[in-house]
């Protein structure tokens, strides 16, 4: 009985064990190794530009007036302002010497370029090229007629309402009617274009237009083409609508050595030049329609946009302009920039 009891005791002893050994805590698993997953860095976004960083390539077409003068001079100023590096060249009113300054800015890798180009045809190579490049051109003052897709934005005048309110202002001019000459701006260009087509446009059935010819926007040309006009058709002459102030200067000095007096024939200019408005004052011009040169400070804001990335929208930027006449020319002549 006595050895019974130590045998049970033994067997409970023995199974308290193995209850205890199985059911213990299991062992915790270590945690398993952190797997250090490749740290995949973002590409640091490009810094933003400022304008002292920019780099914006200006073609000039030429110096063939004072509102191109003007012109120049706006870019020139607000580069400096803005502390813009600034690529200048005078293409001297040729086509060719405006591509091949184009070509060599791209060469360089400019941020943006800015176009005035002398002709409206002729620049679907270059512009793509420039694309291609990855290099933003914006058109300034003139048109273009290549696709819009080649350049980024366009900022100017609407010629062809230049051209409609200079018909409008013949028509008040002359209310019975008349015949007028057309003084011309450079062959091609979209000034010269939308302008005529502007006037046409609007210029009433009972006046006709007697002749057209060119004066390449300068003075120097502007004149013996009115000496043309009028050893041609003499005291026929009722207006002329001339694109712009330059040739107009030049068309007054010939009208003057005629013999005529300021109102003989009515003159309907375009620019609002210092040189317009003193015609106006000395009564020999009637109306000048505004075309505003100064685009500089735009113009840098816009390739600032498009260096960063950025788009203009509307792509076609048009300035605000006015009609200026001799009334008011005398008391504004002091605050014209140009």
């Amino acid at each position: 009985m006595k050895l019974s009891r130590i045998l049970l005791l033994v067997v409970l002893l023995i199974a308290a064990v193995a209850i205890a050994a199985c059911g213990g805590a299991a062992p915790t698993a270590a945690p398993p190794a952190e797997q250090a997953a490749p740290q995949q860095q973002e590409a640091a976004a490009p810094a933003k530009k400022e304008y002292k960083d920019l780099t914006l390539c200006y073609p000039q077409l030429g110096a063939e007036s004072d509102w191109r003068t003007a012109n120049s001079a706006s870019f020139k100023e607000t580069a400096e302002q803005l502390g813009v590096n600034l690529i200048f060249s005078d293409a001297q009113q040729k086509q060719e010497n405006q591509i091949s300054a184009m070509r060599a800015c791209i060469q360089q890798e400019v941020d943006v370029i800015a176009l005035p180009p002398v002709v409206e045809d002729g620049w679907d190579a270059v512009l793509t090229e420039a694309q291609d490049a990855g290099i933003p051109v914006i058109v300034v003052d003139r048109s273009v007629s290549a696709d819009p897709s080649l350049y980024a934005a366009h900022i100017g005048s609407d010629m062809v309402v230049e051209g409609q309110r200079s018909a409008d202002e013949m028509n008040r001019l002359l209310p019975d009617g008349g015949k007028v000459i057309e003084l011309s701006g450079t062959t091609g260009s979209g000034a010269a274009n939308g302008r005529a087509e502007g006037f046409r446009m609007n210029l009433n059935d009972n006046i006709e237009i007697i002749d057209s010819q060119t004066g390449n926007f300068t003075t120097a040309e502007g004149k013996p083409v009115m000496e043309a006009f009028l050893k041609k058709y003499g005291d026929e002459i009722d207006g002329a609508f001339i694109h712009n102030d330059n040739m107009a200067i030049g068309a007054v000095e010939a009208i003057k050595a005629a013999g005529l007096e300021p109102g003989d024939i009515k003159i309907v200019s375009v620019d609002g030049t210092r040189g317009g408005f003193q015609l106006m004052i000395d009564g020999w011009v009637q109306a000048d329609v505004e075309c505003n040169p100064l685009l500089g400070p735009q113009v840098m804001e816009m390739a600032l946009l498009l260096a960063n990335g950025g788009t203009v929208e509307p792509k076609e930027q048009l300035t605000n302009e006015t009609i200026y006449y001799p009334e008011e020319a005398e008391a504004l002549l002091p605050e014209r920039q140009y």
